[in-house]
């Protein structure tokens, strides 16, 4: 399938891993790929971001915060912290209590130092979802467009800290297809 992707997909994959050594991850996950991808500039990913009311640096590095924030209460959403919280679970508090004790980021799964990184689950099924957005498009090459759009249809909080900031599945599609199904950029 690799060989299906464009420069600028392979090329956030890539980065993707870089953002998983250097945080000493386990694995890359669909967090990493988000970050990958709000780092390119010049790609058909990048001006989805940009018309979205991404361009600013700023508004790009408080997504990567966002990111982080999520990665710190292993993944859960919004949702799902609600839920726990209904239950009378504060999942502030444990994290607080397990960084108290494993250090900063412990949920997050920091703690490999070598070798190659495989991709969670999760990140391979973006990657799967990014050749099947590319094919219901028509389109012969999968781009990191197709992976931004993968992402965010998977639902889960990275693409929940996309929503937070317009960047949904509808919108994604709006800016790349239009209403006539035409790709933009």
């Amino acid at each position: 399938m690799f060989e299906r992707f464009t420069e600028a997909a392979r090329a956030v994959v890539k980065d993707a891993v870089v953002h998983a050594e250097r945080e000493r991850a386990e694995r890359v996950d669909e967090g990493h790929l988000l970050l990958a991808l709000l780092e390119r500039r010049g790609t058909r990913g990048a001006f989805v971001l940009d018309a979205l009311g991404l361009a600013d640096e700023g508004r790009r590095a408080e997504i990567g915060r966002a990111v982080g924030g999520a990665r710190r209460r292993a993944g859960l959403s919004r949702a799902d912290t609600e839920a726990l919280a209904g239950l009378g679970i504060d999942v502030d508090e444990i994290v607080a209590r397990v960084e108290e004790v494993h250090g900063v980021g412990a949920l997050a799964g920091g703690r490999r130092v070598g070798g190659r990184r495989a991709f969670s689950r999760d990140a391979k099924k973006v990657l799967e979802g990014a050749l099947r957005v590319a094919l219901a498009h028509g389109d012969r090459a999968i781009g990191d467009e197709h992976l931004l759009l993968a992402l965010v249809s998977r639902g889960g909080s990275f693409s929940e800290v996309l929503g937070g900031y317009g960047v949904a599945v509808g919108a994604v599609e709006r800016v790349l297809y239009g209403g006539e199904g035409r790709a933009a950029g």
